[in-house]
């Protein structure tokens, strides 16, 4: 029999938050649902509060009393389905778990806490009591100034990362390196290369390694792989301190069917949809979120809060939206249900993400929301009340199809296929896109960055520094996978490090100076970043010279003599003397050349300063001659 004293849920659960959750729209959820220590009626303890509305029954089992069920019940509030109460004597680091026993007293489960705080190191499966983090934070000025920030004008290059591979310990068991000894090594090698934000592959807990963080259970417990919860919001303030953003990986669109997670979660399909034809996912045999359900909504979207709130980031790369917009994505007549209306279109999902986009921009002004969405779905980074989904900025999958696709072709076939590399002008300025060159273009068979190019050593590397040169000098933000930096040779594994021996190599050390003095040229001329989703900033020059396969064009920005002249010669020849349109008489100097020796190119003929001509050309009033280097990228300026 036990004795522990017992709060009722309406001594635990505030008639306003019953009233918001109800609502669905107790957007800091986390702040009453979880196991949060606290002192009660001078008792020091735990309470525990979960929504299992079709439990019979719950009750918390852990360390601290034997896991044995019932020992320590939960009290239901019947108008919420929240089941609340406080344990005395339960201190941070205790393991516990529910055991949650179905409707109608049916069977009994042993669920981790969906809101959990902590979780043990997998493959151990309990949920570890801890509070939420109270960081004297540091980074005043740059969440002050990211809030004044336009985050479509400013310059954003994105380093993104999978913290368990980007550097190991091979000295101790190739274990990982800590929160701490990332912000040790990361935050400089990244500053270094000029970057202005990291991308982090999902940090919510995760059972299996080998779903990266694609499949988590704990969406609020960051995970123990790397350290605490303290020390990763550590890591994000010495990043703010630095001058570096912070965006999260975040994953809404599903998740695993693990016995100890959300799937059944109190004896019903609670989170997930019970019909398969709505809530399961066949390419990754995951579960599917019931978007319809109000509560399952607030707990979406107080979880991107949380990250925002608790933790400083500046932003989330939703994962598989498209998945998420169908009803029919990856089915099959007749495997799918229609949505009220007889479409495809899940419209509970839409309404998800137009509540998620406009609650995040609200709460946290200058954070961004950006989409991973590989279809034409209209106005994804279009403003809520001007019809679109709300993102702030949408990947553009077309533009990495068609540019690799593009590069991946011997030279001597490239003169039938420009419009490859032109066709995403057709629609770049539809949506504020992010060019990415991601982990999924270098897993599953896919090869590395460099081992999709075309030729010999030399023309490989050569490749990939003209596509890079091609990348920054494109409208759009950019993205880069850890490795693509430097030429990593073999595909990604998560299981190793980064093979950053390659760097004793001039060749890869070369690369690597070049993406360090691309991001440079990107902060420091408006012209590469300013208008990049604005057709002002853009002027095609020449398009037409696909016998040579070279291109040309003009970034501009909102000032005078801003503008920064682009021309790719993707041929392994020489040019001597090539004439190029401009606007207007003066001179223009060599800014950027990939082919220089510094970045381990042939250091060819190539321009350095060039007086425009009164000879008018490609509809310009001027132009200039000058030498193309081979494979390469030229970026010429006025000033």
């Amino acid at each position: 029999m036990n004795d522990r004293p017992r709060q009722e849920p309406r001594e635990l659960i505030g008639d306003l938050e019953r009233h918001l959750f109800n609502e669905g729209r107790l957007w800091r959820l986390y702040e009453l649902l979880g196991a949060h220590p606290m002192r009660i009626d001078g008792r020091e303890g735990t309470r525990f509060v979960v929504w299992a509305p079709n439990a019979s029954e719950v009750s918390v089992v852990g360390d601290f009393n034997d896991w044995a069920g019932g020992r320590d019940p939960l009290q239901v509030d019947g108008g919420s389905g929240l089941w609340a109460g406080f344990i005395p004597g339960v201190a941070p680091g205790a393991l516990y778990k529910y055991q949650i026993t179905g409707p109608r007293a049916e069977g009994q489960m042993l669920k981790a806490d969906p809101v959990g705080f902590r979780a043990q190191h997998p493959p151990e499966t309990a949920s570890v009591v801890q509070g939420l983090v109270q960081r004297p934070w540091q980074d005043e000025a740059w969440m002050t100034e990211r809030a004044q920030r336009n985050p479509l004008q400013a310059p954003m290059s994105i380093y993104e990362v999978h913290l368990g591979s980007w550097a190991r310990v091979p000295e101790h068991n190739n274990r990982y390196l800590s929160y701490h000894e990332l912000g040790e090594r990361l935050i400089p090698y990244a500053l270094e290369m000029g970057f202005t934000h990291l991308e982090l592959m999902p940090v919510s807990e995760y059972p299996f390694d080998g779903s990266w963080g694609y499949q988590p259970i704990g969406l609020f417990a960051p995970s123990i792989r790397y350290g605490t919860a303290d020390e990763f919001a550590e890591f994000i303030d010495r990043c703010h301190q630095a001058g570096l953003g912070v965006l999260l990986d975040w994953v809404p669109g599903h998740f695993p069917n693990d016995a100890h997670g959300l799937a059944r979660f109190d004896g019903t399909a609670l989170y997930e949809h019970a019909d398969p034809r709505q809530g399961f996912h066949r390419d990754w045999n995951t579960l599917i979120y019931n978007f319809g359900r109000t509560e399952v909504r607030n707990f979406l979207i107080a979880n991107a809060l949380y990250w925002l709130d608790r933790f400083h980031i500046d932003g989330l790369r939703v994962d598989a939206v498209a998945s998420m917009l169908y009803l029919d994505y990856s089915r099959s007549e007749g495997e799918w249900v229609p949505n009220r209306l007889g479409g495809r279109d899940n419209l509970e999902a839409i309404e998800f993400m137009h509540e998620l986009n406009t609650v995040a921009h609200g709460e946290h002004p200058g954070a961004v929301v950006i989409a991973e969405e590989s279809t034409a779905y209209p106005g994804v980074s279009r403003p809520v009340d001007h019809g679109g989904l709300g993102f702030t900025f949408k990947w553009n999958m077309g533009w990495m199809h068609d540019t690799l696709r593009y590069f991946a072709r011997d030279p001597i076939h490239r003169h039938w296929h420009q419009d490859e590399l032109t066709f995403a002008l057709q629609y770049a300025f539809s949506e504020n896109y992010v060019l990415p060159l991601s982990h999924d273009e270098v897993v599953h068979g896919k090869g590395s960055l460099i081992g999709k190019m075309p030729g010999d050593d030399w023309q490989r590397f050569a490749n990939l520094r003209a596509l890079f040169g091609m990348m920054w000098a494109h409208p759009g933000k950019k993205l880069l996978f850890m490795g693509g930096e430097f030429g990593q040779k073999r595909e990604w594994s998560h299981d190793h490090s980064l093979d950053w021996h390659l760097l004793d190599d001039p060749a890869h050390r070369g690369l690597q100076r070049l993406v360090a003095e691309l991001n440079r040229c990107l902060r420091e001329r408006p012209a590469l970043h300013r208008l990049d989703h604005s057709p002002d900033g853009f002027r095609w020059v020449d398009t037409r010279d696909s016998a040579a396969s070279v291109l040309s064009w003009l970034r501009i920005a909102d000032e005078p003599g801003s503008e920064l002249l682009v021309i790719l010669n993707l041929q392994p020849r020489v040019h001597e003397r090539y004439r190029i349109g401009v606007p207007g008489a003066g001179p223009w100097r060599l800014l950027l050349n990939t082919d220089a020796a510094m970045f381990g190119g042939s250091d060819a003929p190539a321009p350095t300063q060039v007086q425009a001509d009164e000879h008018p050309l490609h509809g310009m009033s001027h132009s200039i001659e000058v030498p193309l280097p081979p494979l390469a990228t030229l970026l010429l300026g006025r000033r």
